[in-house]
């Protein structure tokens, strides 16, 4: 029998997970993927006047089957305009066993914690597990969430450098992350000079046109490319994926929007030269980092694996605490 179909706000999610349950949930989700036990994922795109929607929609396969549909706005101005969040919207979670609706809850907390936890997981298989330095590109919210997923899975990370094109913001995060973290975050303009030094370089931004170049991306480093989640997006040099081990969230995706797109339609690399998608790294199907120098590409678009997982974890536990609203839809 239905329980009513349960609203959880946003103050509620934050007290269900912390981050490191996150990592896991994630993990696990990608390791089924890789194990045919998800419900093939779907993606549509919708630009607006003013910004776009993601429509993300997947399934996993368990004890109990759910499935998870996210939409989400991204109007990039709106907290300059309306005092608003630039990204808002609802993941919806169903009995995919037998169609009920489940929950409905908001998403902006769920999007921020499994994207970074997604980069940690990455990080895990494919980043130099001694990694000293890291370049956060974009000092917005992801890029908090993203120093701090690192932190997490790389002990020995102890300095990070803070780039974006809003200089006040870098100055601001720098100062935040070093004593939330309590590591050395220096806030940098040359990128050139900081990606140069890091073993790591996270990209997190709406750019439109990449700025992270080729000559920028030492031997050795890992680079998550995160921000590049609709066609419009991109944020590396395409050449950067030409000759360079390249491992993606899931792969039909990527070729769609991610910075996979842009490097297939530049040329430089053909779709049989990926290298594997994160789930069989994770699975044990592919390697991951088998070498002290080789370039490694994370292309993560963000997928409805990671918000169905996460919705579902939460889900359980709010019905476990009795925290969060049940409404009746049905007569």
């Amino acid at each position: 029998m239905s329980r009513g179909l349960l609203l959880l706000k946003r103050s509620e999610i934050s007290k269900l997970m912390g981050l490191a349950e996150y990592i896991e949930v994630v993990e696990a989700a990608f390791r089924a993927h890789a194990e045919g036990k998800t419900l093939a994922p779907g993606l549509l795109h919708v630009d607006a006047p003013d910004g776009e929607f993601h429509i993300k929609a997947g399934g996993l396969v368990g004890e109990r089957t759910y499935f998870g549909l996210k939409a989400n706005g991204g109007f990039f101005r709106n907290r300059e305009r309306y005092g608003l969040p630039n990204i808002q919207g609802v993941i919806l979670l169903f009995d995919a066993e037998n169609g009920t609706p489940l929950a409905v809850m908001d998403s902006v907390e769920i999007t921020i914690q499994r994207t970074g936890a997604a980069t940690a997981v990455a990080a895990r298989y494919l980043a130099s597990l001694n990694s000293t330095h890291v370049t956060i590109c974009g000092c917005g919210t992801q890029g908090r969430v993203q120093l701090r997923a690192l932190k997490e899975v790389l002990p020995s990370l102890k300095q990070a450098f803070a780039y974006d094109v809003n200089a006040e913001l870098a100055n601001r995060y720098a100062q935040e992350m070093s004593g939330a973290l309590e590591m050395k975050v220096n806030a940098v303009v040359d990128l050139a000079e900081a990606a140069r030094t890091s073993q790591c370089i996270v990209t997190c931004t709406p750019s439109r046109h990449h700025f992270l170049e080729k000559d920028f991306v030492s031997p050795g480093t890992f680079v998550a490319a995160i921000g590049a989640d609709s066609p419009e997006k991109q944020e590396i040099d395409p050449t950067l994926m030409g000759g360079n081990k390249v491992v993606v969230d899931v792969l039909e995706q990527c070729r769609q929007v991610g910075e996979l797109h842009h490097a297939l339609e530049a040329g430089v690399i053909n779709e049989k030269d990926v290298h594997a998608e994160l789930g069989e790294v994770i699975a044990g199907k592919k390697p991951g980092r088998t070498s002290l120098d080789e370039i490694i590409i994370y292309d993560a678009t963000g997928t409805a694996l990671q918000d169905t997982a996460a919705a579902s974890a939460l889900y359980e536990r709010a019905l476990q605490r009795g925290i969060g609203t049940t409404l009746a839809i049905a007569d």
